[in-house]
């Protein structure tokens, strides 16, 4: 008899143990870390966000890898880990959607900016529209490098509506993404500089001289979508539809997107 009830004592403990390690194995898996492909001019407004969104979620920790869109859509394209892109250009974001590495059912447009032409405040510079632009007066221009950095294509486009792109060829600094354009100009290395709106609001070294006309460049749209790879599907959609509710977008106008 008493060996049976040893027996017995010994079997309701190895449930217990087991019961007890499945769920830890549990908590584990609940708990998600999501890796955001961002471009560069969101740093601000979804570091804000990612604040938000983590106090209302315990289990969920968002990373960011911020970079000009383009770079950022090769990235996906070689396999590097990421869960969602939100990307400054529809551009690359359909690119990564041609070669089948988003889930285009979960595309969408989550926000838009302005171009617009930035002096350093203690320039004395008067211009007041990218028109008046005259490459003999400038020294340094600096802009995003067209080929993979979306407000560079931008920019431009702009130039080239205005016969301006080829005269200011010896002028141009590049940068690598819209931040370094940006920081360009606060240090006073470019006199003028050409970044989105919503990168001129969060400075307080620079000025914004002119906007400039939507008609002269492609419409400038935020998409994002959940990457194909994803193991965090639910968690990826969830932080998307964040981005479109009223809250979300009340944070981005904030932050001087449209």
């Amino acid at each position: 008899m008493k060996i049976k009830q040893l027996f017995i004592m010994v079997i309701a403990m190895v449930i217990v143990v087991g019961c007890s390690g499945n769920g830890v194995k549990k908590t584990d898996v609940d708990e998600v870390e999501l890796m955001i492909s961002a471009a560069a001019s969101l740093t601000d407004a979804l570091t804000d966000l990612k604040n938000t969104y983590e106090a209302e979620h315990d289990n969920v920790s968002i990373s960011f890898n911020f970079g000009s869109s383009g770079k950022l859509a090769t990235q996906i394209e070689q396999g590097a880990p990421s869960d969602i892109f939100l990307s400054a250009s529809s551009k690359d974001m359909d690119k990564v959607d041609s070669l089948g590495l988003i889930d285009k059912s979960t595309r969408v447009d989550f926000t838009k900016n302005a171009l617009v032409l930035i002096a350093n405040n203690d320039s004395q510079m008067t211009i007041r529209s990218f028109k008046e632009i005259d490459p003999a007066t400038i020294s340094h221009l600096a802009v995003g490098v067209p080929e993979s950095v979306p407000v560079g294509r931008y920019t431009k486009e702009v130039f080239e509506h205005l016969g301006l792109w080829e005269p200011l060829q010896s002028k141009l600094v590049m940068g690598s993404d819209v931040r370094q354009v940006l920081t360009h100009v606060e240090m006073g290395n470019a006199d003028l500089g050409v970044v989105y709106s919503s990168d001129a609001f969060i400075s307080d070294k620079v000025k914004v001289l002119a906007e400039s006309d939507p008609a002269w460049h492609a419409q400038i749209v935020y998409p994002g979508a959940i990457v194909k790879n994803t193991n965090h599907q639910q968690a990826a959609q969830d932080f998307l539809d964040f981005l479109i509710s009223e809250k979300g977008q009340t944070v981005f106008e904030e932050y001087g997107f449209k």
